[in-house]
């Protein structure tokens, strides 16, 4: 299936159950612990806090917001940050910039190796943020403006995050609510 009739086949046969499409095939998401979605919550609040308080043009979605990344995968980060103008019958965001999983002990490998890969795919995205609740850490990946790279950076609690661009930065603390 391509991306496009995933995003048909979304509207109208998925039930109310979330999906992903890999590499043309429907995968149906877990369902997640409490404090999975608790953690979820607080990273997208803490961006979307931190977003508004600098007045910048973009909006943080929490998950049900999908990702394209090519034309046969679709991913749906636990956040996303999309930055300008969108379509709000969409079932994902044209322009994202930052992407978050939160790590459930299912999805640890997955979102350290094919996620990381697919989301760097994306030619917008310049910061992935995987937050790991249980251990208080984020491991923040960025692609430094002009470079084919990706810097890697685990964080504690007392650390400060720079999403530049789009140009603010969060603590470690707000995106766990600690």
């Amino acid at each position: 299936m391509t991306a496009d009739e995933f995003f048909v086949w979304g509207r109208t046969w998925a039930d109310g159950e979330r999906y992903e499409l890999l590499d043309g095939h429907p995968v149906r998401l877990q369902a997640e612990r409490i404090s999975h979605a608790e953690t979820k919550a607080s990273a997208w609040l803490a961006l979307r806090n931190a977003i508004r308080e600098k007045g910048l043009d973009c909006t943080a979605f929490i998950d049900g917001v999908s990702v394209r990344i090519d034309d046969h995968s679709v991913r749906e980060p636990d956040a996303v940050v999309h930055c300008g103008p969108y379509d709000s019958d969409q079932l994902y965001v044209d322009n994202p910039v930052i992407v978050v999983e939160v790590v459930s002990p299912s999805s640890a490998r997955n979102d350290v190796g094919r996620k990381l890969i697919d989301y760097f795919s994306v030619p917008t995205i310049l910061h992935y943020l995987i937050v790991y609740g249980d251990e208080k850490r984020v491991v923040h990946y960025r692609r430094p403006s002009g470079t084919g790279e990706i810097a890697t950076l685990i964080l504690g609690t007392d650390a400060t995050i720079d999403l530049s661009p789009p140009g603010f930065s969060v603590s470690v603390e707000a995106l766990l609510d600690i």
